[in-house]
């Protein structure tokens, strides 16, 4: 990040960037993370909003996209910094996120573990002469009817002879 632009913060961003640095959000939990990473956001969706209308308003007095391109360099360099800063966060917060699933899972497999279930038991009758049931459900039939389910897939198989045929 440009040290120019981290020094022309202002008190409050400059706070905010400094929470975001990697030694601070490995001591943070994950809701502290999510508040952060809020506060983030926010912060870089007004700078990209402020470099935004900066860009078009200096577009039509200066008569050009790239002439206007450098007047705008410091309210682009703060967006840039800001999502710089969001990215680190999303990525510390996703690594905590993972890190909590991962421990739920494991313990919701050792809650079911020690309840003693084995899972649902095949019930009998279900397979015929050792045929293997389908995984697939039967189609649900639409208020249209039979001929209009019918009148449907001919045209999609027409449609697909046309673009085979090419």
């Amino acid at each position: 990040m440009n040290k120019a632009v981290l020094h022309s913060l202002t008190e409050q961003e400059g706070e905010l960037v400094r929470e975001t640095e990697p030694a601070v959000l490995r001591d943070l939990d994950e809701d502290q993370l999510l508040a952060l990473h809020t506060r983030v956001q926010r912060a870089r969706t007004k700078h990209v909003k402020v470099y935004r209308r900066g860009a078009s308003a200096s577009v039509e007095s200066t008569g050009g996209r790239g002439k206007s391109f450098a007047r705008n360099q410091r309210a682009r360099d703060k967006a840039e910094i800001f999502e710089a800063v969001l990215a680190r966060v999303s990525r510390q917060l996703s690594v905590v996120a993972k890190r909590a699933s991962d421990e739920l899972k494991a313990e919701r497999i050792a809650e079911a573990r020690a309840a003693g279930g084995g899972g649902p038991t095949a019930s009998v009758g279900t397979q015929v002469d050792g045929a293997v049931p389908s995984p697939r459900r039967a189609a649900t039939k639409t208020t249209g009817g039979l001929k209009k389910d019918a009148s449907s897939r001919a045209q999609g198989v027409r449609r697909q002879a046309a673009r085979d045929a090419r």
